[in-house]
């Protein structure tokens, strides 16, 4: 299924749109066309490779906002081959649908999935509030996690998020509190917990459930305390200096890596994600078995003190 394009992908379309008329007169069997098929196949995979070699901070963004890009109940429903039990509900206001939770099993061990979801169409967005979460939804994550506490399974979270969402009722409801609630509740978790970034992962809507014993990124994400849009507006008064606050805010999995702020990066699929998403599933699930079993056999107690020693040392400050 053909996938819509970014702005910086203009020669790869005009490439895919002659591969396209050419795999139509093939089929219609007057001309053999097989040769320059095959020229075509080879100009678009080594287009790819230099554009995506070298993409800017920027170009990162948008490709981590592409609407084709795989969300977090695809992921889930890949990871745990759909035996995911979705769960609901706060137990104090309501369910807040921007997130997701629920037990899966991954080749047969039990754990708590949870993650923002975004809509995959404009009726689903709305529905989905674009994976903004409301207080709510941090207090069903926090639920949730406690419940895997309960029982001694590992949790696991997918964060794509433009940021919790910053209306003046959520704030009524205590948005910072709950964010607030669900750092220091994660730092104290008796279980595994593992995090990956696999879209965008925006200010405290990301931290309330991004604390964890390892935190990964895929290839294409960004992760920061803005996004670069809302940078620009605060710093210029215009959306305009938007690249000039991605490149400033050191935001992409290999800046991030450098600082030590996560612990390792996912690879995707040349393209991106959304070009194939089974491939990126199955990099995301080795990642994560890779890393379960050895924090499932460490001591509780060990696996705390390392997690919040990890994360003492992130930053610089003078006294």
């Amino acid at each position: 299924m053909a996938v819509p394009f970014l702005d910086f992908e203009s020669d790869i379309q005009e490439l895919e749109e002659q591969l396209e008329k050419s795999r139509a007169i093939q089929e219609k069997g007057k001309v053999d066309m097989s040769k320059h098929i095959e020229e075509l196949e080879v100009s678009i995979k080594l287009r790819l490779q230099e554009i995506y070699s070298s993409l800017t901070p920027w170009q990162r963004v948008q490709v981590a906002r592409h609407t084709s890009r795989p969300y977090t109940l695809a992921h889930i429903r890949s990871l745990t081959d759909n035996t995911f039990v979705e769960l609901f509900g706060d137990r104090t206001v309501k369910d807040d649908k921007a997130m997701v939770g629920g037990f899966g099993s991954i080749d047969g061990k039990t754990v708590m999935l949870i993650g923002q979801q975004k809509g995959i169409n404009t009726k689903m967005r709305q529905y989905r509030n674009f994976g903004m979460a409301n207080p709510e939804g941090y207090r069903k994550a926090l639920r949730l996690m406690k419940l895997a506490e309960k029982f001694n399974k590992p949790i696991i979270t997918f964060i794509d998020t433009p940021g919790a969402f910053p209306g003046i009722e959520a704030e009524e409801r205590g948005q910072g509190e709950a964010i607030a609630r669900n750092i220091i509740e994660m730092m104290q978790l008796k279980v595994p917990i593992i995090c990956v970034i696999i879209g965008e992962g925006a200010s405290g809507g990301a931290l309330g459930i991004g604390i964890g014993d390892k935190v990964f990124m895929l290839e294409n994400t960004w992760y920061s305390v803005i996004s670069p849009e809302s940078c620009s507006t605060i710093l210029w008064r215009t959306r305009d200096q938007k690249e000039v606050a991605a490149e400033s805010l050191k935001l992409t999995p290999e800046d991030l890596l450098e600082q030590k702020l996560i612990s390792g990066i996912i690879p995707e699929p040349l393209g991106g994600a959304h070009r194939d998403p089974e491939t990126t599933f199955t990099n995301v699930k080795k990642e994560i078995k890779k890393h379960l079993t050895r924090l499932h056999n460490m001591d509780p107690q060990e696996r705390i003190d390392k997690r919040i020693e990890k994360y003492s040392q992130m930053g610089v400050f003078n006294e």
